[in-house]
């Protein structure tokens, strides 16, 4: 072979597992360049025989015909001498600094669904039939580089036909990883819940008809096990309730297509291309009622959304053939454990759930739930970020180009973790709610993970402020442990995830961040939670906020809204006790006396400005849960549900805005005073009216003192629709620039990414 002039491209971005290098192949042999093609630990470099015009033709076909799972981060092109080969060839991976990313898990391609259900093919039916395009990667993968050997697909030795694939780069298998048939690859079978496999040999036909007599089935999927139930009979989804110990929380439903979901919901603008895409998530959309198969009423009560995903593995694909209602289809765990991955912990977890176990041999190396988005006036809103999203690295925004390395380590709710390194974020998948055990071990192993699939080095890493937080006091291990440890404020870190993902730069002029959620540790070391912040990455100012009540009982005033109300109620000073009792009976039940001695005393009573706790005393006050909640932000949710139901021309109600705080003292007296006039859902929506007028009057009323043109929309109450798009229109009206979250929910699941630019961006500051 012989050395020529050439020229040497190296890309980054999700490059490797994707198809990426057999496209260079194509491309390059559709050009007549002779060269080469290889993976390393840093993405893919190719070597190009080329003079400058046809290197540049070249790059302008690859980004034309980039395959559809792959995203090109940099490309960065260098003369460089070229051995001549005699062609084009793509060689082995080679080893070195890690900085490429991994694919998220993507659905089934068109391709292959099209050859799953082919006779002639010799995948036919094979529910592990996958390609270039599609199927697992983060669930299966164990270290970086993605080859086949690193993946848990190693313990599979392809036969000589699957090999033949692989190896050839015209194949649209070529280095398919999980790539497998019926005679080399993973299999499936049923259990009884006693662990005793059933012999029998048409596995989807037995399970459809199992499902159809109201049993429940565990089915191991993609990233963990589901449970499954009939979503038109009642009484299977009771006993999955009864069984799961999930009284209320909404289920997922899947369908077998789009023609399905449209007689249950009311197909958004873009959620058929959401369904339909390679993340394939859990989309929630307006439910119609379907007179002829109606749903259980009990699937998601209380809510008047659904949220329903397509069959994304081939193995959904055949459990769904000749089903034509939709399934529940939920985590597959006890209710507050993290989703089951191996077969051992299925039969430990879900042998007093299921009936019967649809199990297989592929193991799950990662656990990845599914991803959940909700449409708010015709754009995606993240509310879980996991499968077909996770990881993703995004880029930092301008100014940060000097980050150094680091770890942020999320809040105690809703968890992820992010890493900074080479100046971009890579995001973990959603890790769910950290005071639970297995939840918490899940935690430790994934940040191991992510850094050994990374060789992330960085001994500095980030945490919350609440010194309560698992997280927090994991991060204070480590400092013990000799890392450096940055503790970022809760609400801050809202901020900055927004600003963030809008790309707003290191040096912007101020912002004006309004952060509502549940509770957030302050830096007056009270619970913040609805907040005007201005400021950006490096510091903020509390501008204003909701007048602040006491939280009488502390976490459990979150678990019975009915203190909420209380507490809302005495601090209004609308009426004696025994008139609240009278407006409200569903206080006079309740040891109201004991909680005047607590708040005049301050015990187990600390001060919250939280709006998410606002929303639950209107619940409480409107009938919504008030004794109690199953699941976290249910009476919220459900005084949204109610509100949908109100005149949209109701009049506000009214909410005084002094001294820079939002005291809804007056909202209580109008509402006390309508309770025997009004119907609850006109109460509901006057409620969500007033309350957005007044956010957007204290908005107006700053901006006259600090003149900033940019407002910021952070944190868990955002993700009520009605609220948000009434405040973003509000707010944009008025000439203000509104940013958003557009790729991580408003919630806890962007705490991680926040805490990480704030760190990197006082980091920055200080050096």
């Amino acid at each position: 072979m012989t050395a020529h002039n050439g020229f040497r491209l190296t890309i980054n971005g999700l490059v490797q597992g994707v198809g990426f290098r057999p496209t260079i192949w194509r491309i390059a042999n559709d050009l007549g360049l002779h060269g080469s093609v290889f993976n390393d630990a840093a993405g893919v470099v190719v070597e190009l025989l080329a003079g400058e015009a046809q290197c540049d033709r070249f790059i302008n076909v690859l980004y034309a015909e980039c395959p559809l799972l792959a995203r090109i981060d940099s490309l960065k092109v260098a003369g460089a001498v070229v051995t001549d080969p005699g062609s084009f060839v793509i060689s082995e991976t080679q080893q070195g600094s890690v900085s490429t990313g991994c694919a998220p898990d993507a659905a089934t391609c068109p391709q292959c669904r099209a050859e799953l259900f082919d006779r002639s093919n010799r995948r036919f039916r094979y529910p592990f039939i996958n390609c270039t395009h599609c199927g697992p990667r983060l669930s299966i993968i164990r270290q970086i580089p993605y080859d086949r050997a690193t993946t848990t697909m190693a313990q599979f030795t392809q036969c000589p036909k699957c090999q033949t694939e692989y190896e050839d780069p015209a194949d649209r298998r070529f280095h398919a990883q999980p790539n497998a048939c019926d005679t080399c690859g993973p299999q499936v079978w049923l259990e009884d819940n006693q662990g005793q496999k059933q012999p029998v040999d048409e596995v989807f036909s037995v399970l459809a008809t199992a499902l159809r007599t109201g049993n429940i089935v565990a089915i191991k999927g993609l990233g963990g096990f589901h449970l499954a139930c009939d979503a038109t009979n009642p009484e299977a989804v009771a006993e999955l309730r009864l069984r799961k110990h999930r009284p209320d929380k909404a289920f997922a439903l899947m369908v077998p297509d789009l023609d399905v979901l449209r007689s249950y919901a009311a197909l958004a603008t873009g959620a058929a291309n959401l369904l339909s895409s390679p993340e394939a998530p859990v989309v929630l959309l307006d439910a119609v009622k379907n007179s002829k198969h109606p749903l259980a009423e009990n699937v998601a009560p209380g809510q008047y959304q659904l949220g329903f995903m397509l069959p994304y593995t081939p193995l959904h694909l055949l459990l769904m053939e000749t089903l034509d209602a939709p399934l529940v289809m939920t985590s597959g765990n006890r209710s507050g454990a993290p989703q089951a991955i191996t077969n051992e912990d299925a039969r430990e977890q879900l042998s007093e759930i299921a009936d019967l176990f649809l199990m297989h041999d592929r193991p799950i190396q990662n656990r990845v739930d599914d991803s959940v988005v909700r449409q708010i006036v015709g754009r995606s809103h993240y509310l879980r970020r996991a499968r077909g999203y996770a990881p993703t690295s995004l880029a930092l925004p301008p100014g940060f180009e000097q980050s150094p390395d680091l770890v942020a380590l999320g809040a105690e709710l809703k968890n992820t973790l992010c890493l900074i390194q080479a100046g971009r974020a890579i995001l973990t998948q959603h890790l769910g709610d950290l005071e639970d055990a297995r939840t918490y071990e899940q935690y430790q192993h994934t940040l191991s993970l992510y850094q050994s699939l990374y060789q992330h080095q960085s001994d500095l890493y980030v945490c919350d402020q609440h010194p309560e937080y698992l997280s927090t006091k994991f991060g204070e291990q480590l400092a013990e442990e000799g890392k450096a440890l940055i503790r970022v404020q809760h609400h801050h870190a809202h901020l900055a995830a927004c600003l963030g993902e809008n790309g707003y730069p290191l040096d912007g002029e101020p912002v004006l961040g309004i952060c509502l959620d549940g509770t957030g540790f302050g830096l007056d070391n009270t619970l913040w939670g609805g907040e005007f912040l201005l400021g950006g990455y490096q510091q903020i100012e509390r501008l204003a906020h909701i007048k602040p009540f006491p939280l009488v009982g502390g976490v459990q005033a979150i678990r019975e809204p009915w203190r909420c109300l209380y507490a809302q109620l005495k601090q209004a000073n609308v009426a004696e006790p025994s008139a609240l009792e009278a407006a409200f009976p569903l206080l006079a039940t309740k040891p109201c006396a004991t909680l005047d001695k607590m708040i005049e005393k301050g015990l187990n009573c600390p001060l919250t400005s939280s709006a998410g706790r606002l929303f639950d005393a209107v619940a409480a006050a409107l009938g919504c849960h008030g004794e109690g909640i199953t699941y976290e932000g249910q009476a919220a949710i459900e005084l949204e549900t109610l509100a949908r139901e109100g005149n949209p021309e109701t009049p506000a109600y009214q909410f005084a805005n002094a001294d820079n705080r939002i005291d809804p003292a007056p909202f209580w007296q109008q509402l006390i005073a309508g309770l025997k006039q009004r119907n609850r859902a006109d109460m509901a929506m006057a409620f969500h009216k007033g309350f957005a007028n007044a956010v957007v009057e204290q908005t107006l009323l700053l901006h006259k003192a600090y003149g900033f043109k940019t407002v910021a929309l952070s944190g868990g109450v955002m993700q009520n629709g009605l609220l948000f798009s009434t405040l973003e229109n509000q707010l944009g009206a008025q000439g203000f620039t509104v940013l958003t979250h557009q790729m991580l929910p408003a919630n806890d699941g962007c705490i991680a990414f926040g805490q990480a630019l704030i760190a990197a961006a006082q980091t920055q500051y200080r050096s």
